[in-house]
């Protein structure tokens, strides 16, 4: 009985560290993004800077994708506490599906800004539309690395490491994802809004 009661004092303790070693790392990535974003703020005030500038049609789409990753990843939360292993397999597999039709929809984006005739750097590019580019880019970079963690949850899931007890990986992931996809909103929400 005293083993037990030590060894979920252990998990607790060990789950508390896990979570505040992520908080710290989401605060100071949106420390770079704000950073990036008064950048972008002073800088309009350049005469070089765009004013007529729109947000590619892909960039809506993919806001609307990255919500879905929450929902789905919220559901497999959800479905493990609850023990339904089919359910949550199927939304840890959804919310990587979403979250590389993000990853196409963003390139996609970056597509029909070269269409329009910027690009991110040399003769055809601006100001305004290589912040565009650092700020997507930086996103997707943090993405990746929550598309890693993914796999790395979808696999332990299959190892049947998570059980309504132990979620403690599927918890972390979604804090990650439910941060990106607030991150990403507020970004677009911002470029559309500053531009």
């Amino acid at each position: 009985m005293e083993m037990t009661i030590k060894a979920s004092e252990e998990q607790v303790q060990k789950s508390k560290s896990a979570k505040l070693i992520l908080l710290f790392a989401m605060v100071s990535m949106t420390m770079m993004f704000a950073g990036l974003a008064s950048a972008f703020v002073v800088s309009k005030s350049r005469a070089d800077w765009l004013t007529n500038f729109q947000i590619p049609t892909a960039f809506y789409f993919s806001t609307a994708v990255i919500i879905g990753c929450s929902v789905t990843f919220y559901l497999a939360k959800k479905a493990i506490e609850k023990g339904n292993r089919s359910a949550t397999s199927a939304f840890l597999l959804g919310t990587f599906a979403l979250g590389i039709l993000f990853v196409i929809l963003q390139f996609r984006g970056f597509g029909q800004i070269i269409e329009s005739g910027y690009y991110m750097t040399g003769q055809g590019s601006s100001i305004t539309t290589t912040f565009l580019y650092v700020i997507a880019l930086m996103h997707l970079l943090h993405l990746a690395g929550g598309l890693i963690s993914l796999l790395i949850i979808i696999y332990n899931h299959f190892k049947q490491k998570y059980n309504p007890t132990q979620t403690l990986g599927i918890e972390l992931g979604a804090m990650y994802w439910h941060f990106l996809d607030l991150l990403w909103v507020l970004l677009f929400l911002f470029l559309y809004f500053f531009k």
